[in-house]
């Protein structure tokens, strides 16, 4: 059984599902394929009852007049994405959710999200939904015809331990919906953590009494040595998943090994254990 993120952390479907692509020699059940992903993806999730479809859009994908960017452009845009993610919730639930519907990642900070209010304050909602279809990070990534997944568990997405773990109050598991069955509800999760640049515990969803949650107010301390200069430490669990240098002799073989990390050295050990063929399984505080 495999033992790493997929296993530990509740992604195993994002882990196991191949990106789905739509080749200009397709049959009419894969653009059917194509476009059933492009909702899941972009409406985090949801249902999509049969009257809620957007006919035209979809017609246009069947007959090769759009590309799969731009149908999720057109879904992005419409009453029915406006309605459920932007209307009815608060701004910076509204951002956060866009982020992990188009670019399948929680957002790297504070600054991020207030380029992406800024949009919606002097352009509207149609250009904050262009500024994830249209961003070099989307083309880069997807391409034309990629359908969007959720990626931020991933090495190549991430820029920071912290935005790692803040990926985990968007997606607490493959079944898990944007909204409906969040006890969130359409309250922002990364507000308060993007301002404090704090990092939240991430434990095994299948662990007794384990649940991706938020941190108290103000974490318990560990003093003396090595506790860092504002006291904080966290409890990294870390996996030989996979190995990603050639290493013969690697730290990281053993299934598991932990590190006590001062808060202001995360991010410099999220990179030397990636670097090492390590996959980090668990991040938690000291209590």
């Amino acid at each position: 059984m495999a033992f790493g993120p997929a296993s530990r952390l509740g992604v195993a479907l994002f882990e196991d599902t191949d990106p789905i692509d739509l080749w200009p020699s397709r049959s009419n059940e894969e653009v059917e394929t194509v476009i059933r992903a492009v909702y899941k993806q972009v409406l985090g999730n949801a249902y999509v009852m049969e009257s809620e479809r957007l006919p035209v859009p979809e017609s246009q994908l069947k007959r090769s007049e759009i590309s799969v960017r731009e149908f999720v452009r057109q879904v992005g845009k419409s009453e029915l994405y406006r309605s459920r993610f932007f209307d009815s919730a608060p701004r910076y639930r509204a951002i956060e959710l866009n982020f992990r519907h188009f670019l399948g990642r929680a957002p790297l900070d504070l600054e991020e999200t207030r380029t992406h209010s800024t949009i919606l304050d002097t352009k509207g909602f149609k250009a904050e939904i262009d500024s994830y279809v249209d961003s070099d990070e989307y083309q880069e990534t997807f391409g034309e015809n990629l359908v969007p997944y959720i990626r931020g568990y991933k090495t190549e997405a991430i820029q920071s331990l912290v935005q790692f773990t803040h990926f985990f109050q968007l997606v607490r598991g493959s079944s898990s919906s944007s909204l409906k069955g969040d006890l969130a509800g359409k309250q922002a999760k990364l507000n308060s953590l993007l301002i404090q640049s704090t990092p939240t515990p991430v434990v095994s969803p299948t662990s007794k009494g384990a649940a991706f949650r938020n941190p108290t107010s103000t974490l318990r301390t560990r003093q003396g040595v090595g506790s860092g200069d504002d006291g904080k430490v966290y409890r990294v669990e870390v996996t030989g998943y996979k190995a990603n240098v050639v290493n013969n002799i690697s730290k990281f073989r053993r299934s598991n090994q932990v590190f006590f990390v001062p808060y202001n050295q995360l991010s410099q050990e999220d990179q030397r254990i990636h670097k090492q063929g390590g996959v980090i399984a668990s991040i938690t505080p000291v209590n």
